[in-house]
């Protein structure tokens, strides 16, 4: 283990160690040797561009070996945009992220696909008060307005509709005793069942009760109000909400400044304010105005 000494170095080291849960990290640590993936890296990048206000490409994170050679490319990376994500009235039509956008333009093609549902399954061992649990999803989803979102086309723009807080329907099913292959089907199931973006909701659970002591939750999300990074975070938060209600008491939980429909108009208003010009530019002279069309076989011709 090599101390990192320079304060950039310090700085860098006590982001990583947070992100990958470590209590240190030295010079000579590789970020994917200690753990890390993707969906970890573009936490560091995004850290990195908030704490320390250096702008870095993701690759910035697969080039280089160790957290020395990290610390001294962010020591020569750009100064990020310092332009601060503020709250924006709810009273406007709110606009889609380009990544909502994307999935929105899926939905369109294929409203009945299932293929970006988002699920969790959760085993849960010992007594359960089901009270408590559908406590916590109304204040999951009071607390995070993507869990109440819809999508809707006003004057042929995609609009995301934010609903007051609503009651939530946990669906609970029996089967006593059933085998891991029932259990099996019964999570696909659930999982499979698809979203109307215009209807909603865009959270599903379903909790399924083997035994007094033995159930399986399952939660769905559509990916335009998740992703791989956020479900992990909704559950943890799921799991403080249900030990404070199931124990008699009312959680508190940090507040959040800002909500992702904040994120959605802050990242249009930048893209627009030359980004999206600066990144044109680079991308059709490292790539060319023409590119070769690829005869790939087609999954569905």
């Amino acid at each position: 283990y090599v101390a990192p000494q320079s304060e950039l170095e310090q700085q860098i080291a006590a982001i990583w160690a947070d992100v990958l849960k470590l209590e240190r990290v030295g010079l000579g640590d590789n970020f994917f040797e200690l753990g890390g993936h993707s969906l970890l890296a573009v936490q560091v990048i995004s850290r990195v561009r908030q704490s320390l206000g250096v702008e870095l490409q993701l690759r910035a994170l697969f080039e280089t070996s160790s957290l020395a050679d990290f610390a001294r490319l962010a020591a020569q990376g750009e100064q990020a945009c310092s332009s601060v994500i503020g709250r924006v009235s709810r009273e406007q039509p709110l606009a889609l992220s380009y990544a909502q956008q994307r999935q929105w333009f899926l939905w369109q093609w294929a409203p009945h696909s299932a293929t970006y549902n988002i699920p969790a399954a959760l085993k849960l061992a010992g007594a359960l008060d089901i009270a408590a649990l559908q406590q916590a999803f109304g204040a999951l989803i009071e607390r995070h307005e993507t869990l109440r979102t819809t999508f809707r086309l006003d004057d042929e723009q995609a609009v995301q509709v934010i609903h007051g807080p609503m009651p939530f329907e946990l669906v609970v099913e029996e089967q006593a005793y059933a085998d891991e292959a029932a259990v099996r089907a019964w999570v696909e199931t659930e999982a499979g069942k698809p979203f109307d973006l215009e209807q909603g909701p865009l959270l599903r659970a379903g909790l399924l009760r083997l035994a007094a002591d033995q159930h399986v939750l399952v939660l769905t999300l559509h990916h335009i109000v998740a992703d791989g990074w956020s479900m992990p975070l909704l559950v943890d938060e799921l799991v403080q909400l249900y030990a404070g209600y199931s124990q008699g008491q009312v959680p508190q939980l940090p507040a959040l400044p800002i909500q992702y429909a904040d994120f959605a108009v802050w990242q249009r208003n930048w893209m627009e304010a030359g980004e999206q010009a600066r990144q044109l530019a680079y991308w059709t002279g490292h790539l060319g105005d023409e590119q070769t069309v690829l005869e790939l076989p087609l999954d569905h011709p």
